[in-house]
Parts: structure tokens; sequence; C-alpha cells
């Protein structure tokens, strides 16, 4: 009887839980709860279904950054075909973001430069072809380099290569456009002419490897001369008076003094 009794006090006795662990500062350690954007949720067919993973978007000037790098990898390479994809890629950074190009155009134009000299034909050709393109995007943008680009330009003006020669001469006459435009502001903005204008017209005239005789370069530089003899008349004769005899001389041969 006694044992029984006891077995149903041990029935009744209620269960015992499991004290819960505490952290070290006291409070109960939370459940682990995966966020919401991490949980899997499942099908009424029993298929596990994750979301998927979101796209890492780079900051806006990361990515340009990173843009102006690839630019300046490809246009140093050493195989030919990757130094074209380079000058193809400054086409598309001119015409898809030319803000970028001129808030960096000192930069961007250092390694761009040599591609005008390049050893390989086709890539100087192709450096050529796109500047012909890239002065009507950036206009005023390329007046900080405008000078060394006109050299580049003309050190190519005695190619024997009818490619190079031709783009070399289609560069030089949308060069020359453009100066010429910058010419006319010389009203308000003497010293914009006297800074780009005026040096471009000395190296012309300066240059005696320069076959000022042909057709093609003698039109663009007279067209240049003129432009600038109508904006600024008796002060162009005053700045050509600091210059070399022989460049005082082209100069009047071109006016007609």
């Amino acid at each position: 009887m006694k044992k029984k009794g006891m077995e149903t006090q041990k029935d009744e006795h209620p269960s015992v839980e499991k004290p819960v662990k505490k952290r070290s500062d006291g409070s109960k350690k939370p459940q682990a709860t995966l966020p919401s954007s991490k949980r899997v949720k499942s099908t009424s067919d029993g298929r596990l279904l994750r979301r998927p993973k979101a796209q890492v978007t780079l900051p806006p000037a990361v990515e340009e950054t990173e843009s102006l790098q690839k630019l300046y990898n490809l246009l140093e390479a050493k195989e030919f075909k990757t130094r074209m994809e380079g000058v193809a890629l400054l086409l598309d950074l001119c015409k898809s973001s030319p803000q970028l190009v001129s808030t960096n155009t000192v930069q961007i134009f250092d390694y761009f430069v040599p591609r005008l000299g390049d050893t390989h034909k086709k890539v100087k050709q192709k450096a050529l072809d796109v500047l012909a393109e890239i002065v009507g995007i950036l206009k005023d943008g390329l007046n900080p380099v405008i000078i060394c680009l006109v050299e580049g330009i003309t050190n190519n003006l005695n190619s024997k290569d009818p490619g190079v020669y031709a783009a070399a001469v289609k560069a030089l006459e949308e060069s020359m456009a453009h100066l010429a435009l910058v010419a006319w502001v010389y009203p308000r903005s003497p010293e914009v002419v006297q800074r780009y204008a005026l040096p471009v017209l000395w190296s012309f005239l300066g240059n005696k490897a320069l076959p000022v005789r042909s057709v093609n370069v003698r039109t663009v530089v007279t067209k240049l001369a003129c432009t600038l003899y109508k904006v600024m008349g008796a002060k162009l004769r005053k700045h050509a008076a600091s210059q070399p005899p022989h460049v005082r001389e082209n100069l009047s041969d071109i006016l007609g003094w």
C-alpha cells in the first residue's frame, strides 16, 4: 500500500523545466531569429524558395575611377589591338560621359597623346580618327591640352602612309575649326586666345619641317591666321613681333602684309 501511494505522488509531481541559461550581464539569451530577408520560404509542394541575391551597386565615384583606370591600362597595353580598344573606349566615354572626361582632361590625354605617335600605324590612324570626333564633342573642354594635341597631329602630316596622312589632316581641320571659334571670344576673353590659339599658330608657322606648302595644311593654317587677325587686328602683329623672323615672314605671306 505504501509503495502504491508513493507511486501516485510521483505521478502527480509537476515536471521541472530546465533553467534558461543567462548571459554574463544577467539577461536571458534570446533565441536566434533569421532576418526576414534571409528566411527560406517553402511552396505548397514542399520546395524551398530562396530570395535572389541583391546586386551590389557601386557608388558613382568608384565606377568613374574604375572606368578611368581601365582606360589608362588599355592605352598603355603592349598589344596594339588592346591599345586600339583603349582609343575606342575614350571615344565611348566622350559620348556617354563628357563631363567625366572634361573633368579629367589633362590626366586622360597624358595617356592618349602618345597614341598619336604610336609605333603601330593602325593605332596611330585610329587615334587621329577618334581625335577628329572628340574635338567636336568636348569643344572647350580640350583647351587645356589643345597645344599638345595639335603638335601630335602635325607630327603625322609628313607621314608617307596615305591613311595616317588623311586622318591627320582631318584631325587638323577639326582642331583649327575649334580654335577659330575660340578666337571669336577674344573681345571678352583675350587671355583665352593668347593662351590657346596663338601658341598653336606660332607652332605651325615656326615648324620648318611642316609641309606648309601642302594645300590642305596651308588652308587650315590660313583660316586660323585670318580669323585671329579679324578679331585682334593690329594686336596680332604686335604679338608676332616677339616671334622669330621666319615666323613673322610666314605670317606676312599668309596675311599679305
